[in-house]
């Protein structure tokens, strides 16, 4: 899920990737809206506000959602970065390095709002959150090919509707039924995806309302589980390779 790219990937890879990391960002960005009453990971709706305010001459408001949208732009640069040096090296575990990485800020960021009194929690928590949101759809962008995006949903949304409407056309004839698999692929993704969000937008209020800040906690560790199984998979597919080189 987090180590086979390009050509490699399977639409199963896909799929589970667009599930859990979907359901991660849903619950994360719910989550944040029910603490603060913005969404993390919404940088058209970001974008809006820093406009309405700007107009509005709302040099303090406007600032902070231009925060959040600098913020996110550079989790995602730094998640490039990271992605880029990894693959020069050959490092097939480098996208489940990156999502380690966002599994141990969330861990810290939980344990750093339950323990220190902070002036503004929920401000730190939603700029904290929209850095490492962009770091998450990078990593997943990247390693899909752009199939899979799992912070945002707009996209998805048109994406669901075009493959619907191409089937509708497969039905009635006006395309060729031949071309059905492929669109029937791609919208199980996009639905799945979507579904993921929505189960993790659920999933993300009741844990909040039921362990508070501890929330962060959990799952920074589900996503530490589900990073170290990719990179322990990324050392045996490694240690295969160096074997096989080796007998040849």
């Amino acid at each position: 899920m987090l180590i086979h790219t390009d050509t490699d990937r399977t639409p199963g890879a896909d799929s589970w990737l667009a599930c859990l990391l979907a359901a991660v960002a849903g619950a994360l960005n719910t989550a944040a809206f029910e603490i603060v009453g913005f969404f993390s990971a919404n940088m058209t709706g970001n974008l809006s506000s820093l406009s309405d305010n700007l107009a509005k001459v709302k040099w303090s408001s406007g600032g902070f959602f231009l925060a959040l949208v600098l913020l996110f732009i550079t989790g995602a640069t730094l998640a490039t970065l990271i992605v880029n040096a990894g693959r020069r090296r050959n490092m097939r575990g480098i996208y489940a390095f990156v999502i380690l990485i966002e599994a141990t800020a969330l861990i810290v960021l939980g344990t750093v709002e339950i323990t220190v009194s902070l002036a503004s929690p929920g401000i730190v928590l939603i700029m904290c959150l929209s850095l490492l949101m962009g770091l998450q759809n990078a990593v997943v962008t990247r390693i899909s090919n752009a199939r899979v995006r799992t912070t945002h949903i707009s996209g998805t949304a048109t994406d669901i509707g075009i493959e619907l409407a191409m089937m509708i056309d497969i039905v009635l004839r006006r395309e060729s039924p031949k071309q059905a698999s492929p669109f029937i692929e791609r919208l199980k993704l996009h639905g799945l995806t979507l579904f993921g969000f929505f189960v993790g937008g659920v999933t993300g209020i009741l844990a909040w309302n039921l362990l508070g800040y501890a929330f962060l906690i959990v799952t920074g560790g589900l996503l530490i589980f589900m990073a170290m199984l990719s990179l322990q998979r990324a050392r045996k597919h490694a240690s295969s390779a160096k074997l096989l080189d080796a007998n040849q």
